[in-house]
């Protein structure tokens, strides 16, 4: 591509970074990486009511934990990286930028400034409703005489400044994903460009900035489509090139309906909270709308950013799987090596409020005992926590079902007495020894496991058996055993 490759990601800081704004982050930093071009971070807070900058903290935090390293852009300190900034438009906004170019269309007989009320407006909604038109502005302000403006402002009314539509002709493009797209000028609407409070809207702020920073091509979701045609009469009125589009295909939840927050975690926040891998999050949410051709699912370090293409969007809605989603994060989780696992556990260790001091072996070791069963880095303390206390919580499921059969206490009892006399206490000799009880009390080794785990972990599943009985040492096995031993001989 000989194009000079410029992209943007231009978050509204309203909230945490939903996971749909960072699919469009990454599309777009993969389209960067992918063509040697420069991807930019830019704040778009000029919804003054919403915009917090704890929410620009949140995106800061985010697209860092994702990996996706912007090349310009503001900075977390508050600084900016890059020859065309500010890279904040409310810093922009206070520097005159817009109100600058929204004078130009108004000299030129493009824009207009409109002082119609609030109710004036909604009146104008309900006429067209009646009449089955669609809302829009009906243009009333467009040829005010400056005696109108004069006995409006004398009202105490404050305009706002209106882009005046083309009436005829049809305002078309072709989208990189969605390919020839158009609309009909008359069905679209003079749009307000700069607020009463002085505030540009965002049709009009991102095209002036997406100009001002030379942007080759706005890679955004396809519920901006409706915008794209104001945003291209915009261009056209300036007598601006465009950029490229390529709108990315919606995202769904489970049950076909726009992903939400009823469908469980929305923003990555949440999900890194949950235990789910930065890789994990990059490499799902490449696949949401887009593919190789060979439908590859895992991609290594770097592969993405050599594959990616916007030839490889599709148009079609993508739908969230949650359950896939876990199912790659323990893909990931088992590449992992020991001292890794225990780096990424050791939060939610902590936060568990276990004894992390309890186990005679070494964290690494515990953490990696079950790693085949993690599906996220949130699950490990509860699926370990019996090594981190003395006695055991029982699970009434489990204990009614193993402790309540005929040879479960004769088990327990038979088993302390076995495992006392080991003196090698490893998984090798233990495992041995059990097998051995089995076969001389003529038990199949199933009525002797599942007891035993029961009495050691308090649970009818968890880490391979004898491994787990070695972790925890004699004493603790032999004293847990015991108390399973009154326990099943009470259900008698």
């Amino acid at each position: 591509m000989e194009k000079n490759i410029r992209v943007r990601f231009a978050p509204s800081p309203t909230g945490h970074l939903h996971i749909g704004g960072a699919r469009t982050a990454l599309f777009n930093y993969l389209f960067a990486r992918k063509y040697s071009g420069t991807f930019i971070l830019r704040i778009e807070d000029t919804d003054e009511l919403r915009s917090t900058q704890e929410s620009v903290k949140w995106i800061f935090e985010s697209m860092a934990w994702l990996g996706l390293n912007w090349d310009e852009g503001a900075m977390p300190d508050g600084s900016q990286k890059g020859d065309f900034g500010p890279y904040v438009q409310s810093v922009r906004e206070a520097n005159g930028i817009y109100r600058e170019y929204a004078k130009k269309l108004v000299d030129e007989g493009k824009a207009y400034y409109c002082y119609c009320t609030a109710e004036e407006l909604d009146e104008m909604r309900k006429k067209a409703a009646l009449e089955k038109r669609p809302p829009k502005y009906d243009g009333r302000c467009r040829h005010l005489t400056d005696e109108q403006r004069s006995r409006f402002e004398k009202e105490g009314r404050k305009p706002v400044i209106r882009f005046r539509m083309p009436d005829e002709g049809i305002t078309s493009w072709k989208d990189l994903i969605h390919k020839e797209l158009s609309f009909e000028n008359k069905l679209l609407y003079d749009f307000i460009m700069i607020k009463a409070s002085g505030y540009p809207t965002y049709n009009f702020a991102c095209v002036i900035d997406d100009y001002l920073m030379k942007i080759s091509h706005v890679i955004r979701g396809d519920d901006h489509i409706s915008n794209t045609p104001l945003q291209i009469n915009l261009y056209k009125a300036f007598g601006w090139q465009m950029p490229e589009f390529a709108h990315l295909s919606m995202i769904l939840g489970p049950d076909g309906s726009r992903l939400s927050k009823r469908h469980g975690a929305t923003s990555v926040q949440e999900y890194r909270k949950e235990g789910f891998l930065p890789e994990t999050i990059k490499n799902y949410l490449a696949l949401l709308g887009w593919s190789t051709q060979d439908s590859q699912q895992i991609f290594e370090k770097g592969e993405l950013e050599d594959k990616f293409s916007l030839e490889g969007c599709q148009k079609n809605p993508a739908t969230f799987d949650p359950v896939k989603l876990k199912w790659m994060n323990g893909e990931y989780l088992r590449k992992l090596d020991k001292k890794t696992m225990l780096e990424f556990a050791m939060p939610y260790l902590r936060e568990s409020g276990l004894d992390l001091s309890y186990p005679r072996v070494p964290l690494e070791d515990l953490v990696y005992l079950e790693y085949e069963k993690y599906k996220v880095l949130s699950e490990i303390p509860a699926l370990l926590s019996f090594f981190f206390k003395e006695n055991v919580d029982f699970d009434s499921q489990a204990v009614e079902s193993v402790f309540s059969k005929p040879s479960a206490s004769k088990v327990l009892s038979g088993i302390a007495d076995v495992y006392s006399s080991i003196d090698n206490f490893k998984e090798s000799e233990i495992e041995a020894a059990t097998r051995k009880f089995a076969k001389d009390n003529g038990l199949k080794n199933g009525e002797v496991f599942h007891p035993v785990r029961v009495a050691v972990s308090g649970k009818a599943q968890g880490p391979t058996l004898f491994k787990m009985i070695e972790y925890l040492g004699k004493d603790c096995a032999v004293k847990r055993i015991r108390a399973a031993f009154e326990l099943a001989a009470a259900k008698k």
